[in-house]
């Protein structure tokens, strides 16, 4: 479940304003690993180090189980084999699919987890593709794209069309943060910060009492500009781009974000998005969303929506430019001295 995100996003943790010294006797803990084609970093603030590797290492191994594209066996590979139908979900493919339906409803379409055939037909799956394919192919594959095709009922999934398959790569990172989230949680750990493969999520505070600070980095099309720092307090964070893995056929470049209506390489002008939400799975589904829309729709979506807040930066006659939710600029921090 590789989101490719470059690492825009970098955590800066144990960063206090200048001046300020740790006031409790909490002790810093971290665990490190990889994991779901990515690396993780868990942060967490307590009296001694409660939470082991063995622990989070079978949290993941629990959701790759249930959502992974690349472990033989799991429950979403089931599901894919043309020759199911139907079939009952485990709670936590339950669970991203109720809120893939939710989001899919909320922006009308532009994020669906049925674009799995138009993501391997433009040369980003398994297989090898040399030619651009013909407008036949993708009419063809848009048969079995679009998440009207499938129904939820209860906790089973059916099929409406055969041949529809369901690639969960554009949320599941984030619920899996959310589910190392509610883990320590549940383990009495009140101040930490999670974060897998540049999807971050941050509980509580340091022991001073100051937020948590990510370093959001310009990516390399929108250099000359600041990079921004940002505070977290139970809040998440994802930055998603049309940078992040493209391919160059025959003098045509061409992004790996598939619009699931035209089935066809999105042309977008954002460079990047950042997304901060309540949930991680919330930020990682809805910066699919803003990448396909045009930066004032994605403005206005996000005001009129009030679920979460986005920082852009676009291209506008050759000049990246920059914009921002009516939400967005109490995250920034701006007027603090940060010390290493």
């Amino acid at each position: 479940m590789i989101k490719f995100c470059n690492f825009i996003i970098l955590i800066l943790i144990g960063c206090c304003a200048y001046g300020q010294q740790p006031i409790s006797a909490l002790q810093k803990h971290e665990l490190y690993g990889r994991a779901q084609g990515t690396t993780y970093t868990l942060t967490y603030y307590s009296e001694r180090a409660s939470i082991s590797q063995s622990s989070i290492d079978s949290i993941f191994a629990v959701i790759d189980q249930s959502m992974s594209l690349y472990k033989k066996g799991s429950n979403i590979l089931k599901f894919n084999d043309p020759e199911l139908m139907k079939m009952k979900l485990d709670y936590h493919m339950w669970t991203v699919m109720k809120e893939s339906f939710r989001v899919y409803k909320d922006s009308k379409g532009l994020f669906d987890v049925t674009v799995m055939p138009l993501v391997s037909l433009w040369g980003f799956g398994p297989e090898k593709v040399v030619d651009i394919p013909d407008s036949s192919k993708v009419a063809e594959t848009l048969k079995f794209v679009g998440m009207d095709k499938l129904k939820l009922y209860g906790k089973r999934l059916k099929k409406r069309v055969r041949g529809v398959q369901v690639d969960l790569n554009g949320i599941a990172q984030g619920y899996t943060v959310d589910v190392l989230h509610d883990y320590l949680i549940d383990q009495k750990i009140d101040n930490f910060i999670v974060e897998v493969g540049g999807e971050i999520r941050a509980h509580g505070s340091k022991p001073d009492q100051s937020n948590f600070k990510v370093l959001v980095q310009r990516p390399e099309q929108a250099s000359g500009g600041s990079d921004h720092i940002l505070e977290l307090r139970n809040k998440s964070v994802t930055t998603s781009g049309s940078y992040e893995k493209f391919r160059e056929v025959k003098d045509y470049k061409f992004s790996h974000h598939i619009d699931p209506k035209t089935g066809r390489p999105i042309k977008s002008q954002t460079i990047s998005v950042t997304v901060v939400a309540n949930s991680a799975m919330e930020a990682d589904a809805y910066d699919n969303v803003f990448i396909a829309m045009k930066p004032d729709e994605a403005i206005s979506f996000a005001n009129s929506k009030n679920i979460v807040d986005i920082y852009l930066l676009y291209l506008e006659d050759g000049q990246v430019k920059e914009a921002q939710s009516s939400g967005f600029q109490k995250y920034l921090l701006t007027d603090k001295i940060l010390k290493n």
